[in-house]
Parts: structure tokens; C-alpha cells; sequence
């Protein structure tokens, strides 16, 4: 399922089990820089640690850079197959044929099947595509920090969160994709519950699901019998020979691209907006030199990323990563919100520099699953921080001393609310 947070084990297997675990679970820490200073404390027990998440079921967690690196390309670090791994409590309360709707996209195949539907929806979702969107994404950017010029006049607080950093993403990829303005909020709704489904009972989540995929079949058949000017219109008429997307992929990748294509960059926006009011000298320095926002947009990726893990994998066969053996059959995450911070690949890794030179970063993911969305999150990135900094010059924590409040997730990194005075 997409962004599954419940993963069983896949069969009984002989481990070692001599870490020390960790005193706190990262994916449960809500409050200011816990999350950050749990991965540490993993961390320091060594790159590569078996544990129970907060579900009740064991992984392995790889918090080291190379070590995530590496583990990222391995051939014997594989995705599951597409449902093969959801709870039993959620497959029994999804019908076979919403899960399927909902699985048969590109994060959760390997190839052949991911190269095939990559080269399809790469042939869709293009460079020039997304570059053509820079001056509707500035256009939207400037109509919501004149509504927040409203709403914070007279110095009253408002949310960041609620009021720019969602609201943006989910215009963008939402026009993008042909969502009528009136599905929006429906659409919020839904994607909230699918992208932190650890937290919502199985019914909650079937329910969600079940009127995501409603909607999206409907959008499909009506796209295909009248065709717009929009990316789903174009993913349903892609083909490569005679290839073409099938009815499931369609509404999966659909279902992945309006997911993925909005909760990361709200993360990267709202959470690169707070470590640069934290840190108010890389803040000043942006505003002066505007022209480091593509650098800054990539320190803040690194800093404090959108994710904490990348999609859960198994292993088909045994993995040697640094100088642990992981056996077939065990789930692995790769923590790239830990590996970004790894003081053995990054110099000082918890002081937040946007000077610092050519950042390589995983909060993208690497290799074959890397995002596609990618170009369009750091667009959006830069015109988002970069307009409001130049609107804003004074904008300033509605309560500094007050941490911030994350959601608890297995997958996200995202600030729930960042209250903020303008002026």
C-alpha cells in the first residue's frame, strides 16, 4: 500500500539481537528536535541497528550515510511484493480491488515492472513540464502571502502550516493533475489518513481508501472520455509501443504522484521555514543573497528532510552492510533523516549552513526508486522560501520559546502547525 506504516515480519528468521536499543522511538517523537536527537541516540549504537518500531514489529534501521547509500542500490534489497506485506488487520479491511487500485505503482515494483512504469510515466510527468510551471507556482505563491498579509495585519499570528505551506503543494499538484477546486479538501481529507495510516484505525483507513480510489476511477473515465490539457489526461494516453498503463497503474500512480507530490514539499516548505527562523543569521544571510536559495533549498533538505525513512524493503538474500550480515527476509529502513546528519559524511552535521558546499543529501531517496518529483519539490522550494523572505523581512516565531510539534509517523517529517508573526 502506499506509505504502508504496518509491516510484519516475512518469516521467522535467526538474528542477532545484541543492540542496545534505543530509549525512544524516533517515528513517535512529536516535540522539537526529539525526533533528531532519538535517531542520534540509535545512531550511536552503530549505523546499522535491529529494533521494534512502534507497530510492534521488527527492522532493521540503517542510520549511517554510506551505509544508507549502499543499501539503497544492494540487489538483495528489494520491495515486496505490491499488499504482500500490509497488516492483517488492513488487508482484511480493504477490498482486493481498492487494494489493487492503490498498489500497482512504481515505489513498490522492481524491475522489470518499475522500469517499465517509470519509462511510461517519465514520458508523461517531464523536466520541461514541471519547468513550464514556474509562473503559475509564483502566481499561487503570491495570492496566498497576500491572504496571509491579511489574516497576520495588526500582528496577529497565523499558521504557516494551514495558511502557505499546505495550501501551495496541494494547488500545484492538484491543477497539475486536473483536480477540480471543489474535490480539494476531499482529497486533503483522504491523503491525510493514507500517509500516517498507523495512526487511524483500519476502518478509518479502508474508509479513505475506498473514496480515494472512488474518486480517482471516476476522474479516469471522464478524463478519458474528454481528455484535458492536465497529467492524468496524458498518463492515460501515454504509450511505449504498445504499451500503456493499465487501469490499476493508472490510479495508483495517480494516487502516488497527488500523495508524494504534496505532503514532502509541505514538509521541506514548513520545516525549512522553521530551521531558518531558528537560525537567524542563516536567515539573514538568505535574504541579503537571495541567489543561495537553490543551495539553501538542498542544506535544508539535509538539515531536517520531509522523511524520516524511505518505503520499507526486504531482503531477498543475506545483506553484509558495514559489519552487519542482515538475513533474507528482514525489513530494512533506510533512515535517510539520520544518514543526512551522519557526522562521518557531513562535517559539524547538526548546525544548519546553507553555504556549505555541493550537500549530497538523501532525503530524495537514490538510485533506481530516486523521486521523480524531485525538480518539482526544489522549484516549489525556492519560490516558496524565497518569496516569502522578500515579503516578509520581519517575520519572526509567534512563540520562540514554544518547540514545535511534529506528527508521529513512520514515513513523514512534518511539522504539524509553526504559528508565525509577519511584521
Amino acid at each position: 500500500m502506499i506509505f504502508r506504516d504496518y509491516w510484519p515480519t516475512l518469516g521467522d528468521v535467526d538474528v542477532d539481537t545484541r543492540q542496545t536499543p534505543p530509549s525512544s522511538s524516533p517515528f513517535t517523537e512529536t516535540t522539537g528536535t526529539a525526533r533528531h536527537n532519538a535517531f542520534a541516540e540509535l545512531a550511536a549504537s552503530g549505523p546499522v541497528q535491529r529494533v521494534t518500531l512502534f507497530t510492534g514489529v521488527p527492522a532493521w534501521v540503517v542510520t549511517g550515510y554510506a551505509e544508507a547509500r549502499e543499501l539503497l542500490t544492494h540487489p538483495d534489497v528489494v520491495r515486496a511484493e505490491p499488499g504482500a506485506a500490509r497488516a492483517a488487520s488492513y488487508r482484511d479491511a480493504v477490498p482486493a480491488d481498492i487494494a489493487a487500485a492503490m498498489d500497482q505503482h512504481m515505489l513498490n515494483m522492481n524491475p522489470p515492472d518499475h522500469t517499465r512504469l517509470r519509462r511510461l510515466v517519465t514520458a508523461a510527468f517531464t523536466r520541461r513540464r514541471i519547468d513550464a510551471l514556474e509562473p503559475r507556482i509564483q502566481q499561487i505563491t503570491d495570492e496566498l502571502l497576500d491572504g496571509l498579509a491579511t489574516a497576520g495585519a495588526d500582528g496577529r499570528p497565523v499558521d504557516l502550516v494551514s495558511g502557505f505551506g499546505y495550501p501551495l503543494p496541494i494547488t500545484v499538484i492538484t491543477e497539475l493533475l486536473g483536480v477540480p477546486e471543489r474535490r480539494r479538501e476531499d482529497f486533503r481529507r483522504w491523503s491525510a489518513v493514507l500517509v500516517n495510516a498507523s495512526v487511524h484505525p483500519p476502518e478509518i483507513f479502508a474508509d479513505a481508501a475506498t473514496a480515494m480510489v472512488g474518486y480517482l476511477r471516476e476522474s479516469i473515465a471522464d478524463k478519458r472520455a474528454a481528455p484535458a490539457a492536465d497529467l492524468l489526461s496524458d498518463l492515460i494516453g501515454v504509450r511505449d509501443g504498445g504499451d500503456r498503463l493499465t487501469e490499476d497503474e493508472l490510479s495508483s500512480m495517480a494516487l502516488l504522484l497527488l500523495v508524494a507530490g504534496h505532503e514532502t514539499t509541505v514538509n521541506l516548505i514548513c520545516g525549512g521555514m522553521h530551521a531558518l527562523l531558528t537560525h537567524p543569521d542563516q536567515l539573514q544571510l538568505l535574504a541579503a543573497e537571495p541567489e543561495r536559495l537553490p543551495a539553501a533549498v538542498e542544506e535544508l533538505l539535509r538539515y531536517d528532510g520531509p522523511v524520516q525513512v524511505t518505503l520499507p524493503a526486504v531482503t531477498a538474500a543475506p545483506v553484509r552492510i558495514g559489519a552487519v550480515t542482515i538475513p533474507a527476509g528482514e525489513v530494512v529502513l533506510p533512515a535517510v533523516l539520520a544518514a543526512n546528519r551522519d557526522p562521518g559524511r557531513f562535517e559539524e552535521p547538526d548546525r544548519l549552513d546553507i553555504t556549505r558546499p555541493a550537500v549530497t543529501h538523501l532525503a530524495f531517496d537514490h538510485g533506481l526508486h530516486h523521486c521523480l518529483g524531485a525538480p518539482l519539490a526544489r522549484l516549489e522550494g525556492r519560490i516558496a522560501l524565497g518569496a516569502l523572505i522578500a515579503r516578509f523581512p520581519r517575520l519572526r516565531l509567534a512563540a520562540p520559546a514554544t518547540e514545535p510539534h511534529r506528527s508521529p509517523s513512520l514515513l513523514m517529517n512534518g511539522l504539524i502547525e509553526l504559528p508565525v508573526v509577519l511584521n
